[in-house]
């Protein structure tokens, strides 16, 4: 059934500051933090944050360092993973399965966004393991045509898999979180082969202007847009 309206249980509502507090203590306790551009967050308003997904920490950190609370798309393996587990039924959040049309997930997340609230998702789809962007799946597109928001494009440096090792070590390794200006997509334009090539090149823009926020090592297949990129924001 269609998600008419999204709510948040109480509990959930009043625990999450206290979660971000702790994941914030934990972050500066074993890494070494930058956080910029964070006067870019137009706050108090709906937007989606887009972030590059390179492992299982990217999420949690920038959720962690925002200056507001963020709803958060994942994949619906999380929600069954030892550790993650207990983050994600505490925390919350809306969960995907990779792969499929899930319709119910776009309805979450189109109803989170005009519910007022702001949302952290990840349009590769899925982490990469590596610093290298992965091209975006489509879907995130035809979200924010759907839901004619701002879109937030943040970078992250730092947040690679072997993060926790190098943590536990007491290498505090560095981990940074660049946010760039809000931008907005065009209208998806044509119908069939052509609507669906369109909705595709919105989404490589998304990530283009994330890949702008990122050194060269972390573009990936999106490092030769960042040249093209208009530095307007557009």
């Amino acid at each position: 059934m269609p998600v008419k309206d999204y709510q948040v249980a109480l509990w959930r509502r009043l625990l999450r500051p206290v979660i971000m507090a702790v994941l914030r203590g934990v972050f500066h306790l074993v890494s070494s933090v930058q956080v910029i551009g964070a006067e870019n967050v137009p706050r108090g308003q709906p937007y989606m944050a887009v972030i590059n997904h390179v492992s299982t920490f990217d999420g949690p950190f920038v959720g962690a360092f925002w200056p507001e609370i963020l709803e958060a798309v994942g994949a619906i393996e999380v929600w069954h993973r030892p550790g993650q587990q207990i983050l994600a039924v505490l925390y919350g959040g809306i969960p995907v399965h990779r792969g499929d049309y899930d319709r119910v997930m776009i309805d979450r997340v189109l109803a989170a966004l005009r519910s007022g609230r702001p949302l952290l998702i990840a349009p590769e789809g899925g982490r990469s393991h590596r610093p290298g962007l992965q091209r975006a799946k489509a879907g995130v597109a035809y979200i924010l045509d759907e839901a004619q928001v701002p879109i937030v494009p943040v970078g992250v440096v730092g947040a690679t898999d072997d993060f926790w090792k190098r943590a536990s070590r007491l290498k505090r390794p560095h981990i940074e979180m660049h946010i760039g200006k809000a931008f907005r997509l065009p209208p998806i334009q044509g119908r069939g082969t052509e609507r669906r090539a369109s909705r595709q090149h919105n989404a490589d823009q998304v990530m283009v202007h994330i890949a702008a926020l990122l050194p060269e090592a972390y573009r990936g297949v999106y490092a030769e847009g960042v040249a093209d990129l208009d530095p307007g924001g557009n």
